[in-house]
This record gives C-alpha cells, sequence and structure tokens, in this order.
C-alpha cells in the first residue's frame, strides 16, 4: 500500500532501564509501557487488521475447533504478505528493546503473527513457546503487543514468573495435555502467576522462550488484537529437530537450513 511512505518509522530508540532489564532476568517477562504513542499504533493497527483477516484460514464455527482453534486466530508472517506491516515487524525500536533485554548486541527476526482472540474464544493453555524452535540458543524473546486497549476479561496474558530459568519442562503442544501438566507444574513449583490488570494499545510485555505463559478466555464482545514479533539472538544456530513442531518450522521460518548452520536466511534479518 503507497501509505506505508509515511508512515512513522519506528526507528527511535525506547530506553529501556537497569531495572526493567532486571526484572526481565529475574521473572522471565516484563511489561513496558507506551512503546508506540497513539498516533503509531492507528497507523499500523489498520494494515495488519486487513493483512490478518485476508490470510486467516479458518472458518470453521467456535464450537467445531479443538482447544487450540478456540484459543485465537493465529496468523503468521504477516511481513511478508504487506509493506506496512513489514516496516513494524522490522522496526528498529523493537529490536533494541529485545536486545537491549537480553543483554545481546544484535537480534535476528524468528517470525511475527497477528494472535486474535475472539469474542466466546477459550483460555490459551499454558505453554513454553521454545517447544516449537529448534534454535541452539536460549536468548529468544516474545513481544506480545495489543493493538487496542485490553483488560483481564479480554484474554490478557499470564505468566509463572521465573520458570524460563528451568528451560524446557515438558514435551506437549498447546493442548489441554500441556494444559493439565504445565499447571500442575506451576502449582507444585510456586511459581508466582502473574499478569497485568489493564495493557493500553502499544504497550507490549516481553518474555523469554521458556518462560511458561497462558490467557484466560475473551469473556468480552470486543476481538483482542495482538500483533507478535519473536527475535533471537545474532550468531544462533539450527538444531536438530525434537518433534515435527520444530521440522515445520525448521523448513517454514528458517528456510530450511540444516542443523549447525547459523540461522541467518533471508527469512531471519539482523535488524540492528
Amino acid at each position: 500500500m503507497d501509505a506505508h511512505i509515511s508512515l512513522p518509522p519506528l526507528t527511535t530508540k525506547y530506553a529501556v532501564t537497569e531495572l526493567q532489564r532486571q526484572e526481565y532476568a529475574t521473572n522471565g517477562h516484563v511489561l513496558l509501557k507506551s512503546i508506540l504513542a497513539g498516533n503509531e499504533v492507528s497507523a499500523y493497527r489498520a494494515a495488519i487488521n486487513e493483512t490478518a483477516h485476508r490470510f486467516n484460514n479458518e472458518k470453521r464455527k467456535m464450537a467445531e475447533r479443538d482447544t487450540y482453534g478456540k484459543a485465537f486466530l493465529q496468523i503468521m508472517n504477516l511481513w511478508e504478505m504487506d509493506e506496512t506491516v513489514r516496516n513494524f515487524t522490522l522496526a528498529r525500536r523493537f529490536a533494541g528493546i529485545a536486545a537491549s533485554l537480553m543483554g545481546v548486541e544484535n537480534v535476528r527476526l524468528y517470525h511475527d503473527q497477528a494472535l486474535y482472540k475472539e469474542p466466546g474464544g477459550g483460555p490459551t493453555p499454558w505453554h513454553q513457546d521454545q517447544y516449537y524452535w529448534p534454535l541452539d540458543t536460549t536468548q529468544t524473546i516474545t513481544m506480545w503487543m495489543p493493538m487496542v486497549d485490553i483488560g483481564v476479561d479480554m484474554g490478557m496474558l499470564t505468566f509463572a514468573s521465573g520458570s524460563h530459568s528451568e528451560g524446557a519442562v515438558g514435551n506437549s503442544a498447546i493442548s489441554d495435555e500441556s494444559e493439565a501438566a504445565l499447571d500442575k507444574l506451576v502449582k507444585d513449583r510456586n511459581y508466582p502467576v502473574t499478569r497485568a490488570t489493564t495493557m493500553k494499545a502499544g504497550d507490549a510485555t516481553f518474555h523469554a522462550g521458556w518462560t511458561l505463559h497462558c490467557a484466560p478466555e475473551n469473556a468480552s464482545p470486543t476481538m483482542r488484537e495482538v500483533m507478535t514479533v519473536i527475535f533471537f539472538a545474532d550468531g544462533a544456530k539450527v538444531t536438530e529437530s525434537k518433534n515435527r513442531h520444530q521440522e515445520n518450522d525448521r523448513n517454514r521460518w528458517l528456510s530450511g537450513y540444516a542443523p549447525g548452520r547459523v540461522a541467518d536466511s533471508k527469512l531471519n534479518p539482523a535488524l540492528l
């Protein structure tokens, strides 16, 4: 779309404080306020929405879906589909925050994804993102940004603080099984379960790849519009796939790179 020429460039730096870096290191997640200003949200939201809805393949009624399908509408790599979204996903501002929180010099893109929880959409079970990622580093991070103001009743992201320190704690994808097993683990290990009460459009949480997280159902009449971007430390290598999901990711998001190769494909640009 031609309008991207006049879009806010998102190149100015967001100042991450030492306290925020310490919070991320300790808890495996941190909430940062006003990463985008109101005019920046409005400038990108329309393109993200239009692209997400255009490429959404979920046509089933809610009652016909499994737990994963009820949790959210998931549309990945919007940056490949629309130039405006590309400017959003590859924004130096977001990459700079990710690098600062992880304490690395540069980050690469893994992929983006719109995660829209419909009115009446079900809960998102406990899971770890990095279960899906065939990368040899723990320096991975997800930005989770609502494009509308949200509250707990809309499906607020919820974390088991400190759980990232254990690495992989299960071997199941997002499902009823992961919910049961990981909910028990969270309780048995007394992880503090924390979430924001509200988030403004343009706020964002950042969480580590091994941080356990979930979200309640969307009990509101409003679509929970969330855009996410996943980053990893530059220099990470592709690993042998431990499950079919990692093999799918290796072929799609890492351009089919062989295990042992540096993850620097054209789909994984360095961002700083």
